[in-house]
């Protein structure tokens, strides 16, 4: 059976990031979420990586045929369109936005006024910094208008928040 994960901010191969993690490099950094990814994750298996593999550079697209399971990309800020094509020789596929089950998966969250419309949306980008709660009216405003509560509908699942093991939808979905 083929388990589905979530992941995002990679950031393979970025000094800055790796020591603003704690590790003393890039290679100590990577090579740990590889090893906690593959502690997860089965050949078999298929990953949304929610963008920011690199930091602007296809230098180390390589690693990810050191991942297990098949790897679909939501593009981040740091993917940059002129790598897409090198990109693709280790991964399925790129998009800038996908729904998988009613849940809208991106690299930056989306904005408030669009929540209520999905089941979550689960995200990136932001690393450890934390949403506020909004309290938004159905974007249609009509009499019947509901307010919406938006904390509860985000997931971030940034790598370092994650400890690098990409997120279980199966177990996020039980567990809720």
């Amino acid at each position: 059976m083929c388990n589905v994960y979530l992941i995002g901010c990679l950031h393979l191969g970025h000094k800055w990031m790796a020591q603003h993690r704690g590790f003393q490099d890039e290679f100590y950094h990577d090579e740990y979420l590889i090893e906690q990814w593959n502690k997860t994750v089965n050949k078999k298996d298929l990953v949304y990586i929610l963008g920011d593999i690199t930091m602007e550079t296809s230098k180390y697209y390589y690693q990810l045929d050191r991942l297990n399971g098949r790897k679909i990309v939501v593009l981040g800020n740091h993917d940059l369109p002129r790598d897409t094509r090198e990109l693709l020789k280790y991964v399925e596929t790129v998009a800038g936005c996908i729904d998988y089950k009613g849940c809208v998966l991106t690299h930056v969250p989306i904005h408030p006024s669009e929540i209520g419309f999905c089941r979550y949306n689960f995200h990136a980008h932001i690393h450890e910094n934390e949403l506020v709660n909004c309290i938004v009216p159905s974007r249609y405003k009509d009499e019947d208008s509901i307010l919406h509560s938006t904390l509860n509908k985000y997931v971030n699942v940034d790598a370092k928040l994650l400890n690098f093991k990409p997120l279980s939808f199966l177990e996020f979905i039980k567990n809720k």
